[in-house]
């Protein structure tokens, strides 16, 4: 968890899966399922609500003045006695484009999935939604960079699609007969891709990273851009 979460959880054993929620000192917590964040007024609920194995936006205000303070981490709980969590993302990053709620602990687990699966090994990736239009379905546009490309690129991807539905219940209703859905549509970046995109953004090294998700198509548009 980050420097600045420990006022909220730490690990209480080591080696444990999640981290105890520190419920005594001072902060009054609010969880916000993701399907509200972005809402115009969206809805959270208090401990008694959660359910295990759900995502949450933490909302905090503490006795030393922070008031409904949107904390930016998604979090997950692995337990309720006592209250445990896991750090599962970010708020800004995810696709909610369809209500399919992705987040990055869903492509991640995907990735990996379908690199093991396929025998590839991914250096970076980024993903954004592909709109609906008059003549097609929605669907999620991935550009991803291997260190090792797969032996069969399309069933990367079949993988790669087959493994996110697997873990995320809202992506695979929405991937139900193409109802939503259909099949992402995934580019095989040149290696240094990513880099040149950072490098003319002014951010390369450092602590920049590349967004895994979002929920616009500002930065795939702008990496395809600027490798073209």
């Amino acid at each position: 968890m980050p420097a600045k979460d420990f006022f909220a959880a730490a690990n209480a054993i080591p080696g444990d899966e999640g981290m105890a929620l520190f419920t005594d000192h001072g902060i009054f917590m609010e969880f916000m399922p993701m399907s509200e964040y972005g809402t115009p007024n969206p809805q959270t609920i208090g401990l008694k609500d959660i359910e295990l194995h759900t995502n949450y936006a933490l909302v905090i205000s503490t006795n030393g003045g922070l008031w409904r303070y949107l904390l930016g981490d998604t979090i997950k709980f692995v337990s309720k006695e006592p209250y445990k969590i896991i750090v599962s993302g970010r708020v800004k990053h995810y696709i909610n484009a369809f209500g399919e709620e992705v987040i990055v602990d869903n492509s991640d687990q995907a990735i990996g999935i379908a690199c093991k699966k396929t025998g590839a090994v991914v250096n970076d990736y980024t993903a954004a939604p592909v709109y609906f239009s008059d003549n097609n379905n929605g669907a999620h546009e991935w550009l991803i960079e291997f260190e090792k490309e797969p032996a069969n690129f399309d069933a990367f991807v079949t993988e790669l699609d087959a493994a996110l539905q697997s873990i995320n219940s809202d992506y695979e209703a929405k991937r139900y007969k193409n109802i939503a859905l259909s099949l992402p549509k995934v580019h095989n970046m040149p290696k240094g891709s990513f880099n040149k995109w950072l490098q003319l953004k002014g951010k390369l090294g450092g602590q920049n990273k590349v967004p895994r998700l979002c929920n616009e198509r500002k930065y795939v548009e702008e990496i395809l851009a600027a490798n073209t």
